[in-house]
């Protein structure tokens, strides 16, 4: 299976980062099935750095043995557990947890608006998750263990042209 990861420069050698900024699922390496996603992730970060240039870096996932051998969260839909998990991510609260990787949607800027008006007490839970299921997604997986990066092998970059 291909997955894809979106930056400024090419990553051959995936690291588990902190992120300087609170992510969905916390810190992480963070792909995407979507090659799309992936180069617009890339014009995100290549806008905040100012410097190298649109990358996708493509990888070939081992999905049989990173099935038996990590534990994964994976989250198919926004649901009340999804919303929970990422409203905390995103508000910086530190959540434990003994997952190797972590699946979902991805709450990006459309999704992060209507995010928002929850966090702040302007929508309930539910008036978020009814307002949720109208939106586009786009998956997420990030991989949370030095573990679970022996299952990703880097293949190539593709650049905005190709």
């Amino acid at each position: 299976m291909k997955i894809y990861h979106g930056s400024n420069v090419v990553v051959e050698n995936p690291r588990i980062l902190t992120p300087n900024r609170y992510l969905d699922f916390g810190p992480g390496f963070y792909t995407t099935t979507n090659k799309e996603q992936a180069l617009s992730f890339a014009s995100k970060v290549l806008n905040r750095e100012k410097k190298g240039e649109k990358i996708v870096s493509v990888y070939e996932l081992d999905l049989e043995g990173m099935k038996k051998d990590l534990k994964v969260l994976r989250f198919d839909f926004p649901n009340v557990e999804w919303l929970d998990f990422v409203s905390s991510n995103r508000l910086g609260k530190n959540i434990e947890h003994d997952y190797d990787i972590i699946y979902g949607p991805v709450a990006d800027d459309d999704v992060y608006t209507t995010f928002s008006l929850y966090i702040t007490g302007t929508l309930t839970k539910e008036q978020t998750l009814e307002a949720l299921k109208v939106k586009k997604y786009f998956d997420q997986m990030v991989f949370i263990s030095e573990k679970s990066l022996k299952y990703i092998k880097f293949l190539k970059t593709i650049k905005e042209d190709e």
